[in-house]
């Protein structure tokens, strides 16, 4: 096994970047995988993110490039985020090469990423489905691709994007050396690779452990549309410090941490979406305690350097048990013990089975806390407040307002209990969510996706419904006490999310984005209700607030 990047034989140039970058010894991946790519076969790498893979197959694609008109190597990664990181990473081990190195993803115009391609680009990394839409625009020539590179395959199988992938690959020459990447083997992409790839050879990094012994894992089986009011049952009586939930999309991330705002819970979404700066501020945040929840894809949690999550959250099990695994290790870090609860609908019990025999562990059923459960749990918790300050005794001035009451000839107990009313008023904006029994291993007929169970069991905020049927459309003022309702010149045309409301309003205006009230998104502008006493602070702002690359202004109805 290669022990030191000089046996490599690679050339002077990326030898030079790599002892630049502080690199002396390659990494397991990158010593299985580095000589047999220099060698020009097919190869498939089994490693976890972490380990260098990027390295692993940039090296051999640097080592044997040529300046030509058409690239010579394509990186297929399933999202922006990583097709930057990799791009980024290519560009500092070719930086002596001049290796001409252009990323392609949406959400981005098309005039700069053709204009790059037409001037001449060696190496393209880029998300399937905007090299499928400049390979139809016939800007993308990838007669000359010597090396391909499917980057995360599993995630891409998991986004949907096998069949893209395949498409891209039969416009490649069929001779090209391809590399395929990927933390754990499902069946689709071992169909990938006897289809696409030639007598591939496989290097294999194995995880030293399956799971962490100091982590506690359990299950609650709940139907489909009532995860997310379990979910809130859990945080009311989890002793949670922080968490992380797990989500199969960018949209359902957004949609879900939008959800635990409107319940109270600070929460905030971590996707491809997010540019580097914007991900480093919600970190930042999360490390610093101001954010409690960070909800995240698979892909976007990669990469995550944080050793305190107390607990990770399954809102779905993923479909390979693997990174069921890579999920739940994220907590129980650093000496900790850590708590991993996966929220179980009846369809999902074979995955949980699989995922069992994996690890070679029992997952504990466990029953959700029922009403009566909470409730007592927030007395408990009241009363325990009362004990904290009754022993610290720093309560002077509020003595004074006793006696002034006692001496009006009201009971002491009465005032203390008038006193736990008023100071326990907040848990009215705090129903305790419905859940139903789950009688059967059957899906119901009214399972739909958890934005049809937070419309019933939570009416606060108005969530964009087609041709408005919430039977409010045409009413522009606010029917909250105390509140004022702000007209958007953006609306659902100009792809504005309540999340994207919510949060722009919350960090520029710096409030908090609980207290922002319902929010109704029509086809060419939107609606929100914001706090009477914070509207001028809200207003100050237009300029700032932006949903992806367009701003957006709020005015007065």
């Amino acid at each position: 096994m290669t022990t030191d990047f000089t046996s490599l034989n690679l050339r002077d140039e990326i030898m030079q970047a790599i002892t630049e970058l502080g690199y002396s010894a390659p990494t397991p991946i990158q010593a299985g995988m580095i000589p047999l790519m220099l060698t020009g076969t097919d190869v498939i790498g089994q490693a976890q993110t972490g380990t260098g893979k990027t390295a692993a197959f940039a090296l051999p694609i640097l080592h044997n490039f040529k300046h030509q008109k058409q690239p010579q190597a394509l990186v297929l990664a399933p999202t922006r985020e990583l097709a930057l990181q990799v791009a980024d990473s290519m560009i500092e081990y070719g930086r002596h090469l001049n290796a001409r190195v252009l990323a392609v993803y949406g959400g981005q115009p098309y005039s700069p990423q053709i204009n790059s391609l037409r001037r001449g680009v060696d190496i393209v990394v880029g998300t399937p489905g905007r090299l499928n839409d400049l390979l139809e625009r016939k800007v993308l020539d990838l007669g000359g691709i010597k090396t391909v590179v499917l980057d995360e395959a599993d995630e891409m199988l998991n986004m949907g994007f096998i069949e893209e992938v395949e498409k891209i690959l039969d416009e490649t020459p069929a001779e090209r050396q391809t590399a395929l990447f990927s933390a754990t083997m499902p069946v689709r992409i071992r169909k990938l690779a006897d289809r696409f790839m030639r007598d591939p050879q496989s290097v294999t990094v194995k995880r030293s452990t399956l799971t962490v012994p100091a982590i506690e894992q359990r299950y609650y089986l709940v139907h489909e549309n009532d995860k997310t009011n379990a979910l809130t049952r859990l945080f009311e009586i989890e002793p949670i410090h922080s968490a992380l939930i797990f989500a199969r999309t960018r949209a359902e991330t957004s949609q879900l941490a939008n959800e635990l705002v409107i319940r109270g819970i600070p929460a905030e979404a971590i996707h491809g979406d997010l540019d580097q700066n914007a991900r480093e501020r919600v970190l930042g945040r999360f490390r610093a305690n101001q954010l409690k929840v960070l909800v995240a894809t698979d892909v976007a949690a990669r990469g995550l350097d944080i050793d305190d999550i107390s607990h990770v959250f399954n809102y779905h099990l993923p479909d390979d048990a693997e990174v069921y695994i890579h999920r739940i290790g994220r907590t129980g870090r650093a000496g900790k013990t850590g708590i991993a609860i996966t929220l179980l609908s009846p369809r999902e019990k074979r995955r949980m089975r699989e995922v069992e025999a994996l690890t070679k562990q029992n997952v504990t059923k466990m029953e959700l806390p029922t009403v009566q459960d909470v409730l007592a749990h927030r007395e408990a918790q009241v009363l325990e407040n009362l004990r904290i300050w009754l022993g610290r005794a720093r309560f002077k001035r509020e003595l004074e307002m006793v006696q002034k009451l006692a001496e009006e000839g009201h009971d002491p107990l009465n005032i203390a209990a008038a006193a736990l009313k008023l100071s326990r008023a907040d848990e009215k904006q705090r129903p305790i969510a419905e859940v139903s029994d789950v009688k059967a291993d059957f899906p119901r007929k009214t399972d739909r996706d958890f934005s049809r169970g937070r419309r019933e069991s939570f009416g606060r905020r108005d969530m964009p419904t087609k041709g408005g049927r919430n039977g409010r459309r045409n009413d522009s003022s606010s029917h909250e006490e105390g509140m004022i309702r702000l007209k958007l010149n953006k609306g659902r045309l100009n792809g504005i999310r309540p999340n994207d409301i919510v949060g722009q309003i919350a960090f520029h205006a710096n409030i908090p984005g609980h207290t922002i009230g319902k929010i109704r998104i029509e086809e060419k502008f939107s609606f929100v209700d914001i706090p009477e006493n914070v509207v001028d602070q809200v207003l100050k702002h237009n300029g700032n607030y932006r949903a992806g690359k367009e701003k957006f202004s709020l005015a007065k109805v």
